[in-house]
């Protein structure tokens, strides 16, 4: 399954929303640095979705607005 994700580095809040196009919305704290938003997307995604953190791959790590592919 492949997912839309625009993520938000660097806010106070940390949470994921659909919209309603089928587009998620993750706001997470840490910054896009060196991987780290990218590192806490996978940690929200395979928590979220119940999947091993192997099972997720970014498929356009260096944008904002994401392809991410859950492999179940």
């Amino acid at each position: 399954m492949i997912l839309k994700v625009s993520v938000k580095p660097g806010s106070s809040q940390e949470k994921l929303v659909r919209e309603a196009d089928g587009s998620y919305t993750v706001w997470m704290r840490e910054r896009a640095d060196k991987g780290k938003a990218n590192a806490a997307l996978v940690r929200l995604l395979a928590r979220e979705f119940k999947v091993a953190h192997a099972r997720i791959v970014i498929k356009t790590p260096t944008r904002r607005k994401k392809l991410v592919e859950l492999c179940t």
